[in-house]
Order: C-alpha cells, then sequence, then structure tokens
C-alpha cells in the first residue's frame, strides 16, 4: 500500500498542441489502484488502469474529442502537487501539472 495521498479532487494543466486544458481530476483510491474522472469545459475522461508505485502514480485516459486517442499518463507526487506527462501517440508527450484542491 502507497503512503502518498491521492484521493481527492486535483486542479490540472495540461499542455496540448490546443493550448493549455484547465481540468479537475477526481480520483478514488482502493490500496495501491485508483479510478477517477477528469472533467473539463470540452467534456469528462474517466480515469482507467490507475496503478500507485511509490512516489509515481500511472493512468490511462480515452479521448474521443477532438479524436479519438489513448492517453498513457504518468506523474510523481509530492505532497499537494502532482508533476508529469501524457504520452499522446503521435502527438508525442503533454504535460501535466496539478495542484490538489
Amino acid at each position: 500500500m502507497s503512503s502518498i495521498i491521492l484521493a481527492g479532487d486535483w486542479d490540472c494543466v495540461t499542455e496540448t498542441p490546443m493550448g493549455e486544458q484547465k481540468s479537475v481530476m477526481h480520483f478514488d483510491v482502493d490500496g495501491d489502484r485508483f479510478t477517477g474522472i477528469n472533467s473539463a469545459e470540452m467534456g469528462s475522461l474517466d480515469i482507467e488502469a490507475g496503478r500507485i508505485d511509490g512516489d509515481e502514480i500511472h493512468w490511462e485516459m480515452r479521448l474521443t474529442k477532438p479524436m479519438k486517442m489513448l492517453l498513457i499518463c504518468t506523474a510523481q507526487i509530492d505532497e499537494d502537487r502532482l508533476e508529469g506527462y501524457a504520452k499522446a501517440g503521435g502527438f508525442g508527450q503533454f504535460t501535466i501539472s496539478a495542484k490538489r484542491r
């Protein structure tokens, strides 16, 4: 079981080719696994296949708008901050940063 505290709401900013995308990520944790939802102006994405490995987290989100794409995400958590990236297929990596609400 992980010692990081992930559960709850986080204000998130993702740097994409369409510009800065703001969202709220909500995480539900069960041991070293988690699920949740990432809610933004363009809609919501389910947070799937989440796992905690020390102070690092990994998850996936299936984007449907503006196109279909699987985002494979990794981030480090340091107290109330989260920093990482989403691998976005041929679009490379998008930087993700978040702060606990």
